[in-house]
C-alpha cells in the first residue's frame, strides 16, 4: 500500500457574513520510495551470476527504483528496468559512478552509500546503509574496518585467533588469487597447526558472521592450504570477489571450475543481518 505523508495547505472559506477566513487543512502527498541498500548490493552480487533471470528475494522494489533513476539519466534502456541487477545494470551503475568522477574500486558497479544517495535525489531515500569504513592494519596486511569487525567476531565464535596470510586492497600481490584481493573484503587465513575439525569450524564461524568462505587445498590450485573469505556486501569488492559471493549464494565453490560448495552449511547472512540476529 502506498505510504503518504501529510502537509498543511491553506484553505480559503467564505463565512455567512461574507468575510474571508483561512484554515489549515492536511493535504496528503506521496512519500518517496525507499531503497534498501543492503538488498540492492546483495542483488548486484548474486544476479550477474545467475543462469536465469530469477530475482533476488526482497530486492525487487529497491532495484527497480535504482534502475528507474539510471534510466532517467539515459544510462539504462527501459527494457532493462526489471528489478534484476544483472550485468547490464552493473555496467550502467558503473557508468553513473564514472560520471561523478569516480575511478577504480569507486566505479566498480556496486552501489556505494554516496553514489546511491546522490542518484536518488528527489526520487528515493536510502535505508540500511553499508559502509566499508577506514582501512586498518591486521597482521601486516590491509583490511577495512567492517572486515576487521567481522574477523573479530568470527574469532570470538571460534575461540581462537585467526591469522591472515593475505589481506585486501592488494592488486597484483598474489597472481594465484586471480584478482579477488584487489579490492575490499577479501582475506586469506593461515591454517597451519589447525586440525581438520578446527579448519572446518573456522570456515563455519566466518560464514556465520557474513563471509563467503571456503577451505582451499593445494589440489585445487597453486597455493598452500588456507581459508579464503570474502565479506558479503562489501562495496569495495573487486569484480572477481563479487563473483565469488554470487557463486556462494548459488551453491558453488567460488573457483573457476564452478564446482559445488564444499564448505559447512550455515544460514547465509550478511554482517548486518548477523548483527541484527544476535
Amino acid at each position: 500500500m502506498e505510504t503518504k505523508s501529510k502537509t498543511w495547505g491553506v484553505i480559503a472559506t467564505l463565512t455567512a457574513l461574507g468575510s474571508l477566513t483561512l484554515s489549515a487543512t492536511p493535504v496528503a502527498t506521496a512519500a518517496l520510495p525507499v531503497v534498501n541498500m543492503e538488498a540492492t548490493v546483495l542483488a548486484a552480487q548474486i544476479d550477474p551470476r545467475r543462469a536465469d533471470d530469477t530475482l533476488t528475494p526482497g530486492a525487487k522494489a529497491s532495484v527497480l527504483a535504482v534502475e528507474r533513476a539510471l534510466q532517467a539519466r539515459n544510462l539504462l534502456e527501459a527494457r532493462w528496468v526489471d528489478g534484476y541487477f544483472g550485468t547490464t545494470t552493473i555496467s550502467a551503475y558503473a557508468a553513473y559512478q564514472r560520471s561523478l568522477g569516480y575511478t577504480g574500486l569507486d566505479a566498480n558497479g556496486l552501489p556505494g552509500a554516496t553514489s546511491l544517495a546522490k542518484l536518488g535525489e528527489g526520487r528515493y531515500t536510502v535505508s540500511n546503509v553499508i559502509k566499508p569504513g577506514a582501512k586498518v592494519q591486521r597482521d601486516g596486511y590491509v583490511v577495512n574496518a567492517r572486515t576487521q569487525s567481522m574477523l573479530t567476531e568470527a574469532e570470538r565464535l571460534l575461540g581462537r585467533r585467526l591469522v591472515l596470510s593475505q589481506g585486501s586492497y592488494n592488486p597484483g600481490g598474489d597472481p594465484t588469487s586471480a584478482g579477488t584481493h584487489d579490492g575490499g573484503g577479501a582475506v586469506d587465513i593461515e591454517v597451519d597447526g589447525m586440525s581438520t575439525a578446527t579448519r572446518t569450524a573456522a570456515v563455519r564461524a566466518l560464514r556465520q558472521v557474513g563471509f563467503a568462505a571456503w577451505l582451499r587445498s593445494p589440489s585445487q590450485g597453486n597455493w598452500p592450504w588456507h581459508i579464503h573469505g570474502v565479506a558479503i556486501n562489501d562495496t569495495d569488492q573487486a569484480t572477481q570477489a563479487r563473483n565469488q559471493v554470487g557463486d556462494y549464494y548459488l551453491g558453488f565453490n567460488g573457483l573457476a571450475n564452478h564446482g559445488p560448495d564444499d564448505g559447512p552449511r550455515v544460514t547465509i547472512r550478511t554482517w548486518e543481518e548477523y548483527q541484527r540476529s544476535r
